[in-house]
């Protein structure tokens, strides 16, 4: 293994690409060509065997051939009527007879919390919305969460289930959260009272070794909610709903098994920390098909955060994403920066990505102070259009943290057949003097119109391969 690159920092020629230049391969051909096909190693071919084990072990739920019609419960699609106790009596009446489908027909559905039970399918219908309350007090009482990474009790999730089985949200109606900057965006920043000091008090309590059942949130504070997390639960389906507006993260699986998540559309690309899709400490993920535009990363892996991570220490392991399309984002597949109870055997494929907005393709954070081993991820034919950063950033200094007693460790990385037609940075690498990142692997990518230069320091084992930036053959 070669010693730590102390501080490389990489400009490669300018100019885009011509016509007719060198290929990925090497040589010449049409503009039209693409990379030159190479065969398969034994890496891609153990990669290609995993990819195709985790397939096979993710079936979505099925459920029994009953309906429940909301508006037989008494809701009313009048954009007025409060739905929520029609709603739940219906979830209630499916679970109690064995499970089934719960529709909601088209209409506009004013609600407060949604609890899904096991066997049960809520199933909008085109044209159906759930337009979630406003007021705090619809999320009460608290329930058992998960708050960036640390448990706790706190507002429910807007649908929320926790240790459910069988369960499913599907269709082509709406989720809408209805978040904007004078409700729940307005808690993180500003003038008090917003979630700082909440979430200091949070991560204290964790340090702490408080037991979670103390950590009690909700009324009178500021940690805002999920739009949907099912928590501990196994065999979940999320497909072809829409989802608006979230007042954090979007889509949250947690401590779940066997998770499908299928041609969503994420629509929510104002709020903060608003991420698209966030699968944290879970096994066994798909996620396919989906489009994503968010405020903050569209798919995050996590796995808990510091000392409260560690001592849950479940990993997020086993996913798959496949044909999804990024927009606007700070990451289109991203690890971190809750990364303590580890992430592996992560395989991205077949995706685009492409936004003024969207500030880097792939990206992996976490710091000193969050450790986790993050291994195994695997990316292949990506085709970013436009980034606003780097394309490729990994880092371990995430929030300027740069010393702590539980580094991370960063290895095992491979990014091919990656192509970007504009961007300001194609690699942004920076593992830390005592904890390098190690074993990067870049094979057949093209990086095109890149103003600025790589900034690579502290890696080791960094493999370069049939890599071109600017039209430039570049293999360190």
């Amino acid at each position: 293994m070669s010693a730590p690159l102390r501080r490389r920092t990489v400009l490669l020629a300018g100019g885009a690409l011509a016509a007719g230049g060198p290929l990925l391969g090497g040589g010449t051909a049409p503009a039209a060509a693409g990379p030159a096909p190479t065969a398969p190693s034994t890496s891609v071919a153990a990669a290609d065997a995993q990819v195709a084990a985790i397939l096979k072990r993710i079936r979505p739920p099925h459920f029994p051939d009953r309906w429940y019609d909301v508006t037989k419960f008494g809701a009313v699609g009048d954009d007025a009527t409060d739905c929520t106790g029609a709603i739940r009596a219906a979830i209630e009446a499916c679970h109690r007879a064995g499970g089934g489908h719960v529709v909601v027909p088209a209409g506009d559905y004013r609600t407060g919390a949604v609890h899904l039970l096991s066997r049960v399918d809520l199933h909008l219908e085109h044209g159906a919305r759930l337009a979630f309350s406003q007021d705090p007090a619809a999320y009460l009482p608290v329930v058992a969460t998960r708050y960036e990474g640390t448990e706790c009790y706190n507002y429910s999730a807007f649908v929320y289930a926790y240790g459910q089985r069988d369960v499913a949200i599907t269709g082509q109606g709406m989720l809408d959260g209805r978040a904007d900057t004078t409700h729940w965006w307005d808690w993180t920043g500003g003038p008090p009272p917003n979630e700082g000091p909440d979430k200091t008090a949070l991560i204290q309590l964790a340090a702490a070794g408080v037991p979670v059942e103390e950590r009690v949130f909700g009324e009178g504070h500021y940690l805002r909610p999920n739009l949907l997390q099912l928590n501990r639960c196994e065999n979940v389906l999320v497909d072809g709903i829409t989802v608006k507006d979230s007042p954090m993260w979007n889509i949250h699986p947690v401590l779940c098994r066997n998770v499908t998540i299928r041609g969503v559309t994420v629509d929510s690309p104002n709020g903060p920390n608003n991420d698209g899709i966030d699968p944290e400490s879970c096994t066994d993920v798909l996620i396919e098909n989906c489009t994503i535009s968010t405020g903050d990363d569209c798919v995050a892996f996590k796995s808990g955060k510091d000392a409260d991570g560690r001592r849950v220490n479940v990993p997020s392991r086993y996913a798959v994403v496949r044909n999804c399309t990024m927009a606007d984002g700070n990451g289109g597949v991203t690890v971190g920066s809750e990364t303590s109870g580890g992430v592996l055997d992560v395989f991205v494929r077949d995706c685009t990505m492409s936004s003024p907005h969207l500030e880097r393709a792939i990206r992996i954070k976490s710091n000193p102070d969050r450790g986790g081993t993050i291994t195994n991820i695997d990316v292949r034919r990506v085709s970013v259009g436009q980034a606003a950063d780097s394309v490729i950033e990994i880092v371990l200094n995430y929030a300027n943290v740069i010393t702590g007693a539980y580094p991370p460790d960063v290895h095992g990385i491979t990014i091919s057949r990656l192509t970007v037609a504009s961007a300001p940075r194609a690699l942004n690498l920076l593992g830390l003097a005592d904890d390098p990142l190690r074993d990067i692997h870049l094979h057949q990518c093209r990086f095109d119109a890149i103003t600025e230069p790589n900034v690579i320091t502290y890696v080791e084992g960094l493999r370069l391969d049939q890599v071109w930036i600017n039209g430039t053959h570049t293999t360190k």
